[in-house]
């Protein structure tokens, strides 16, 4: 069972990931402390990060932090930057998808609503690689 790492601070998109995510068969951490983000990383086996823009309650080490700045946060850590990142925004209309996934290091980018919850799960699969 692969092990998704959650970013997210909206109690219904959270509600939504549980349901889809885990009926699709992966083990979710959700979190949301940055601190407690870094902690899972260093001791568990994360196969890929799903993680929200706009963070509202992020901080690590008592400086808040958005998506953005986490998803370079994490990438530039040789320990940690293999791990694939997906960035999850409502902000769509606003992003130049090559420009911003070079800006913040992420992998891919999605953009909610998420309304193809098979392509949602096709992408996941895609990232890990597997089929």
């Amino acid at each position: 069972m692969k092990n998704l790492l959650i970013i997210e601070d909206d109690p219904i998109t959270i509600t939504l990931y549980k349901y889809i995510l885990k009926k699709a068969g992966f083990n979710l951490f959700i979190l949301e402390d940055g601190n407690e983000i870094m902690q899972l990383l260093s001791i568990s086996e994360i196969d890929l990060i799903i993680m929200d823009i706009s963070l509202k309650n992020t901080y690590l080490d008592n400086q808040k932090i958005d998506g953005i700045k986490f998803s370079k946060y994490i990438k530039c850590n040789p320990r940690y930057n293999k791990i694939p990142i997906i960035i999850v925004t409502a902000y769509s209309g606003k992003i130049k998808e090559e420009n911003f996934i070079k800006e913040n290091m992420a992998d891919k980018i999605i953009t909610k609503p998420i309304v193809d919850f098979n392509l949602f799960i096709n992408i996941i699969r895609e990232q890990i690689k597997i089929e």
